[in-house]
């Protein structure tokens, strides 16, 4: 997720999970706080924030980074994992913490900061509500199957000696799918958006599709500048395709700077998964997709 804040004295962050964040911040409640804990703090009105809600793993803070420099938002790095804490005590003071750790922004600036799990924590919503109710969350989702495998990709090349990713989706064999596992539990995005639709109007979301983001990402990134009130700056001359990563890379417009491409961790091959597996977690997502789809009104064209 990252959360954007439009207003003075705080510049835009975003960034990736890091220990920095977990110990700075780790005793702010969220994610496991106590129930119907809504972790309400004052911070300060001048505030107007906006928000990116990723579920991980989706590029982590490429697309902040990419945004820095050409449209006025600033990242920063790590992310600030703090709305995904578990300790409900000292949220005001951890609250004031947070912004202290974000880089200045002049006026007009927006203020970022991106941590996928939040969309997929049960108490972040009242956590952030509870900081600034006019944030706007920005969505990037892509197709949950090959989410799922990009997921178990990511921690393969972390633990070598993982049980299959058939082992780990399914319950003996090819029984039923097991929600339990974070790789499947991520991609039910209709039920995340439930539990944030409880306190944030629709109209408070914009909903990046992951696929275009790849395919067009002139045209999504168009999409969000609009979504934040701001000029459209990034165009198509500012990405190339990078045959050999699979992702757009960003570039100056008119040249000069070397372009940024996603780091070494993104692109990586995925690994081989018979299709029969493939083929029953399409039919368990289907519902699931199709609900999303009315949800956002929107068509992901996922199945």
């Amino acid at each position: 997720m990252l959360p954007l804040w439009r207003g003075r004295g705080i510049r835009e962050a975003g960034g990736r999970f890091s220990a920095l964040g977990r110990e700075l911040l780790g005793h702010w409640g969220a994610w496991r706080g106590a129930p119907g804990d809504s972790g309400a703090c004052l911070v300060e009105k001048r505030l107007c924030p906006s928000s990116f809600l990723e579920p991980p793993p989706l590029g982590g803070g490429a697309d902040a980074e990419e945004a820095e420099g050409q449209v006025p938002v600033a990242s920063r790095n790590p992310e600030l994992s703090g709305l995904a804490s578990t300790d409900p005590s000292g949220q005001c003071r951890l609250a004031e913490l947070l912004r202290s750790l974000m880089p200045r922004t002049l006026d007009g600036q927006i203020t970022l900061e991106k941590t996928p799990s939040y969309f997929v924590t049960r108490e972040a919503p009242g956590r952030i509500h509870g900081m600034s109710p006019d944030t706007k969350l920005i969505v990037v989702v892509r197709n949950p199957v090959t989410r799922a495998i990009s997921d178990y990709a990511q921690t393969l090349s972390k633990t070598p000696g993982l049980p299959s990713f058939r082992a780990l989706a399914f319950r003996h064999g090819l029984g039923p799918v097991d929600t339990a596992w974070s790789a499947v539990r991520i991609g039910l995005y209709a039920q995340h958006l439930t539990n944030w639709l409880r306190l944030f109007p629709l109209s408070r979301f914009l909903f990046v599709s992951g696929e275009r983001l790849v395919s067009d990402p002139a045209g999504e990134v168009g999409r969000v500048q609009d979504f934040l009130g701001l000029k459209r700056v990034v165009t198509d001359k500012h990405f190339y395709f990078n045959a050999t990563k699979g992702f757009p890379c960003l570039k100056k417009a008119q040249g000069g700077s070397r372009p940024r491409c996603l780091g070494k961790s993104k692109g990586r091959p995925h690994p081989r998964v018979p299709e029969a597996v493939v083929r029953r977690l399409r039919d368990f997502y289907r519902p699931f997709n199709r609900r999303f789809y009315q949800m956002t009104g929107q068509d992901f064209g996922w199945d």
